[in-house]
């Protein structure tokens, strides 16, 4: 199945984007949501789906079924009697969905539903930040809008203004008091947590679409970047890991992530510089990152040093991206 881009600033989708962008979507939502309770007509996908336009709706699931998502078939083979299911890849998609879903209804300013308009605004607005790199620089500390256009390379002035807009609209970016020129934004935990949905669609990318983009050193440590301040460790914690994924890079592959400092169970630091002596080591590959981070299986993992300061911080990355309250999280970094 073929990727595509999913933002009109010129920039390739990162990994995780466009399925992401393809769920926020209303009309795709709503057809997948409708189907994963069994095959269904297209007049009640229409019906399902809000009424859409019968074109729009053509469209829309012409796009999932050339994504594998959904597929066609003749319902007790009459004729002209169709009806749409879900493949294999459209039922792991809605593992994808749901995750995503409880990440927007963890909104700080109230419950969002998959399938609405701000749910929509505000997926776009995480989408847009992540596929122009502004969440990976904004990961490791506020900066301001004159601060991030000396930065950002990629967007304009006007776009990068943009885009920090909606950010800040759909609370995903807060203003810090200034000491200096210009307002400092930074990350909220809100935002933090959408680590989950961005980590849950690059594994569904990663073994459903052909083209799908590749992971990148960016990708990597945005995704530390922003998860780690929301680890919850022992207070008897301490000691620092170094969480390294390899990244394909020719005949030896490449490792990007970080190194995480824990003093009496909180994180005093977490830098991208992988030199160094920590007391505890996890790396592996992208696939065995995900299975420990979305599924708690670490066992992949090739762990060394204090072992039981690594499960301890792997351990609890998984809790706080998988295991959400089921209330609303509140802003700050």
């Amino acid at each position: 199945m073929a990727g595509n881009t999913v933002n009109g600033s010129g920039n390739g989708a990162r990994s995780g984007a466009q399925t992401l962008a393809l769920l926020a979507t209303p009309v795709n939502a709503l057809v997948l949501e409708a189907l994963s309770a069994g095959p269904a007509k297209q007049s009640d996908l229409q019906r399902l789906a809000g009424e859409p336009a019968h074109t729009t709706l053509r469209s829309h699931l012409r796009r999932l079924s050339e994504l594998g998502t959904i597929a066609r078939r003749r319902r007790n083979r009459f004729p002209g009697a169709v009806e749409f299911e879900l493949t294999e890849a459209g039922v792991e998609l809605i593992t994808v969905v749901r995750i995503l879903e409880r990440w927007l209804t963890l909104a700080p300013e109230g419950p969002l539903r998959l399938g609405t308009g701000p749910a929509k605004a505000a997926v776009k607005a995480l989408v847009d930040g992540w596929s122009s790199a502004i969440l990976r620089v904004l990961a490791a500390g506020p900066l301001s809008l004159t601060e991030l256009d000396h930065i950002v390379a990629s967007l304009s002035y006007p776009a990068l203004e943009r885009r920090m807009a909606a950010m800040r609209l759909a609370a995903q970016i807060e203003a810090r008091p200034s000491e200096g020129r210009g307002t400092p934004y930074a990350v909220t935990r809100w935002l933090r947590s959408a680590v989950a949905p961005l980590v849950s669609a690059m594994r569904w990318e990663r073994r459903h679409l052909v083209d799908a983009p590749p992971l990148t050193r960016i990708d990597t440590e945005s995704a530390f970047l922003l998860a780690v301040p929301l680890l919850k460790l022992p207070d008897d914690v301490d000691g620092s890991c170094r969480m390294a994924m390899e990244l394909p890079n020719g005949r030896a592959p490449h490792l990007a992530g970080v190194i995480v400092a824990a003093e009496g169970g909180r994180i005093a630091s977490c830098a991208t510089r992988l030199q160094g002596s920590p007391d505890a080591w996890a790396s592996g590959s992208a696939d065995r990152w995900m299975a420990a981070m979305i599924d708690a299986d670490s066992e992949g993992l090739e762990i060394g040093g204090d072992g039981s300061l690594a499960r301890n911080m792997l351990d609890a990355l998984n809790r706080a991206l998988f295991e959400l309250p089921a209330t609303s999280i509140s802003n700050g970094t």
